[in-house]
């Protein structure tokens, strides 16, 4: 009623209710895939274990007595999910006095705030243990950017910028929680040794800081914030961007293990698809068909090869140095 109706924000629900995969989370729970890895686990039925739908039907663990009558049975990752419990703000937060902030201090959660917005995602989009990897769930790679802008928007960004701003935040985001996770579970070594060092790399490129060893979780929230405390803007952006396209030379150092530099590579591609989004550029443009060989060169990462993609990605610096100094 309220979000679908006629006032300026109208169609939210629509958006959300017919188009989002939110809304069908719940769902691969009742796939065979998805009761394989309970059985393998010893879980039972996957859409009733807590296992599973702490991420894929979050409404499973609310108490009854705090669920209405109109939650379904098939709810799935509802509004309350990432908005927050509603309890405390619903009746109250269209009035036209009521400001976001206010609205926040009620207890709505603030995903105006990128730092904020990551936190809440970057849980069940890359957060998964161990033992749920070795059972077959694919391997989540926690990407904010191009995971919203896959996900049709029921909301506005008001700064164009955000895409960068969005990519950077849930990197910083990312490696925070990588960094958590080995700390806290010694059998996660084996499988995020290397992601969390990609990561590590990337961002320490991107940023042109160090990351200290002893405080890494500390220092990639810093990062998180701060970025998200700035506004966006077309000149770190463009300045992130010729950063990582200057990399080719690290991809050439034999000393560093093949599975590594694979994973460099991978976050490496998806930090520049992101990036170069801002250039609005052709699918047939120079840049973006370098950068579809870049994907192809991360597609397998086993039999990835370092000197190819090294080769690969200096041909990409060399066309985006070529782009008019016009180009937007």
């Amino acid at each position: 009623m309220c979000h679908g109706g006629a006032g300026e924000l109208r169609g939210q629900h629509a958006i959300w209710s017919k188009l989002d995969f939110h809304t069908r989370a719940h769902a691969t729970l009742t796939s065979t895939r998805s009761q394989r890895f309970a059985d393998t686990l010893k879980l039972g039925n996957p859409a009733e274990s807590p296992r599973c739908t702490i991420c894929h039907h979050p409404f499973q663990s609310v108490p009854a007595e705090k669920k209405a009558a109109t939650v379904g049975q098939f709810e799935g990752v509802s509004c309350e999910s990432c908005h927050g419990a509603a309890e405390s703000w619903l009746r109250f937060h269209t009035r036209a006095d009521i400001t976001h902030a206010d609205r926040v201090n009620a207890g709505m959660r603030d995903l105006k705030n990128l730092h904020v917005r990551a936190g809440t995602c970057v849980a069940c989009h890359q957060n998964l243990d161990p033992d749920l990897r070795a059972a077959g769930h694919p391997e989540l790679i926690f990407e904010l950017d191009g995971q919203s802008v896959a996900q049709p928007k029921h909301w506005r960004e008001t700064n164009v910028w955000s895409g960068p701003q969005a990519w950077l935040v849930g990197q910083a985001v990312a490696l925070r929680e990588m960094t958590w996770q080995l700390e806290r579970e010694p059998a996660a070594k084996k499988t995020e040794t290397d992601r969390q060092q990609a990561l590590r790399w990337l961002l320490e490129k991107t940023s042109g800081q160090n990351a200290p060893d002893a405080t890494l979780q500390t220092w990639s929230d810093q990062l998180a914030r701060t970025v998200a405390g700035k506004a966006g803007s077309a000149t770190p952006t463009r300045a992130q961007l010729a950063a990582l396209v200057a990399t080719s030379a690290d991809f050439k150092n034999a000393a560093i293990p093949q599975p590594l530099q694979a994973r460099r590579a991978e976050r490496l591609v998806l930090g520049l698809d992101r990036l170069l989004a801002t250039l609005k550029l052709e699918k047939k443009s120079a840049p973006s068909v370098k950068l579809d060989q870049l994907f192809k060169d991360v597609q397998s990462l086993p039999d990835f090869d370092s000197a190819r993609f090294a080769a690969h990605l200096a041909e990409f610096e060399q066309v985006l140095k070529e782009l008019k100094p016009a180009q937007p």
